[in-house]
């Protein structure tokens, strides 16, 4: 598949603007409808160019003393490399301190070896108008990652299957204001663990043309993520460029595991981007104080980010985090509380000082359906994404019962969301158009702008129109059957779903890509363990 080598990053972010992006939501009534609600099923939005500034916690000291004292852990304390003899040798090799598995790191180590990972990088789509920007002042919303669980348009919560995996695919696919396909959208238990993830980056590749994460669950699943990419766009290309986003989690505290470091390593040697993310459950997994929580974030991104960087200098790497709190009383995640926003706007502060992108943040809850605490939970969580300045934004849809379920009415409720974050994101219009002194002046004191000549002439694009919201009287509310917004998104989710059309993807490719997949599941036996 032919991909544009010399498409660069300015010209992204050039083409991402709401004029430059009017020509692919569409023209006449279709396209008022976009600029309006944030578009409708199939009608692109751009990723997110933010006009607005970021929200800081931290002056200079604060963050100098969030850094010296991560130095202290890196250098006394450690970080462990477990199960992995080429992690241990090349650090050694790099002049770290090693005990066993244990790796000290001198002090500016980390620092140095991270210079060569791009501040801003493009991950390319398979239909080029869809690739994306990591970094700068880059916002890309993508889905929900992981749940084992589904809340289905049933009402029923039940364990995942390969065809709800593929519809959220297909949903995502639809979502103006979702960016990116994502990748475990959730985990479809019906299919072999030791081949599900075939079945998933296939998905992606088929019923998307949006950029989509790769398999990290075992190295070998890595490479299986890596020889699809090549069918799809090009051994040479996927050589050159970033095709592929990868989510690798430190198991904190402070240790990386033999899985997470060997799909690091594949990704990395293959030029594709890492996401390397502390998992935090603030109170078991880190201090139950927000600056202790930063030292152990910033020494885990470190340690691992370098790591990318002793594998090929130069491969994409994100400062990610993945931060909550647990309950004191019962240990359960929380979301939504100020601790964590807090972890999140300060780790931003310290990615853009190492100069690499960050992830954290999306639509976090810990509602077991999607009511007020899930609403306000989510946007909660969702607001502190954009504010921080966060480049890429997983769980951004879908994210039910602190991440243990994906919830389809769920996801298009949060899909609305992101639309007017979106247009929150491109700040005040300050144009001539948007400083209405002429309606001003026409109106008058005394009367009203509805019929003014501004306002017929701007009132189409002029606010965001909810794709769900009611806000009709309660007179018509009533006489339309009481629907709650849960209602309401299950009736537009089925009508997605049944109005679905998918993006071309290349017969040939299609094909070798069906081969690859059915030679290697043809190698292994089946196992659900």
């Amino acid at each position: 598949m032919a991909h544009p080598d010399t498409l660069s990053t300015p010209e992204l972010a050039q083409e991402a603007t709401p004029e430059a992006a009017s020509g692919r939501r569409g023209k006449g009534a279709a396209g008022r409808r976009a600029a309006r609600s944030g578009g409708g099923p199939g009608l692109s939005m751009p990723f997110i160019m933010r006009k607005l500034g970021v929200y800081e916690v931290l002056d200079e000291e604060g963050l100098s003393l969030i850094e010296r004292n991560a130095d202290t852990v890196l250098e006394e304390i450690g970080i462990e490399f477990r199960d992995d003899a080429e992690a241990i040798a090349l650090w050694r090799e790099a002049g770290a301190d090693i005990s066993g598995e244990r790796v000290r790191f001198p002090k500016g180590l980390c620092r140095e070896l991270l210079k060569t990972a791009p501040e801003i990088f493009t991950q390319y789509a398979r239909n080029p108008a869809r690739s994306v920007q990591i970094g700068g002042k880059a916002t890309v919303f993508a889905p929900v990652y992981g749940p084992p669980f589904v809340r289905d348009l049933d009402g029923e919560r039940r364990y995942a299957t390969i065809e709800d995996f593929r519809n959220f695919v297909k949903l995502t696919y639809m979502a103006p204001a979702l960016h990116h396909s994502g990748g475990t959208v959730c985990e479809p238990v019906d299919v072999p663990v030791n081949k599900r993830h075939f079945d998933m980056v296939y998905s992606h590749m088929k019923y998307s043309d949006k950029p989509f994460m790769g398999s990290v669950t075992a190295p070998e699943r890595a490479e299986d993520t890596i020889e699809m990419c090549k069918i799809l766009f090009g051994a040479d290309f996927v050589d050159k460029n970033c095709v592929t986003l990868n989510l690798i989690n430190a198991n904190s505290p402070m240790v990386f595991d033999e899985t997470m470091l060997g799909a690091l390593k594949v990704y990395a040697r293959n030029n594709q981007a890492c996401v390397v993310s502390p998992f935090i459950l603030a109170g078991a997994m880190s201090p139950v104080t927000v600056a202790g929580t930063l030292t152990q974030i910033l020494a885990e991104v470190l340690a691992g980010a370098a790591f990318t960087q002793l594998i090929r200098p130069g491969a994409p790497v994100l400062f990610g985090t993945f931060a909550a709190s647990i309950s004191m009383q019962s240990g359960a995640p929380t979301f939504g509380t100020p601790e964590p926003a807090l972890v999140s706007y300060g780790a931003a502060q310290l990615a853009r000082r190492l100069k690499i992108p960050f992830r954290t943040g999306g639509s976090l809850c810990g509602s077991k359906v999607p009511d007020a605490q899930a609403a306000h939970e989510s946007a909660s969580t969702l607001n502190m994404t954009l504010l921080a300045g966060t480049n890429f934004a997983l769980h951004s849809a879908g994210w039910l019962e602190g991440g243990l379920v994906s919830s389809y009415e769920k996801f298009m409720i949060d899909i609305d969301q992101l639309g007017m974050q979106q247009r929150f994101a491109e700040g005040i219009d300050l144009s001539e158009t948007g400083q209405a002194l002429d309606a001003i002046a026409e109106v008058g004191p005394g009367n009203h702008y509805l019929g003014c000549a501004h306002t017929q002439a701007n009132f189409q694009q002029a606010f965001y129109r909810s794709s769900l919201a009611d806000n009709n009287s309660y007179e018509q509310w009533l006489a339309e059957g009481e629907k709650r917004i849960e209602e309401r998104a299950r009736a537009l989710c089925r009508s997605w779903l049944d109005s679905y059309v998918g993006p071309e993807l290349d017969p040939a490719i299609d094909e070798a890509l069906l081969a690859y997949i059915a030679k290697r599941k043809a190698e292994m036996p089946d196992a659900f363990t």
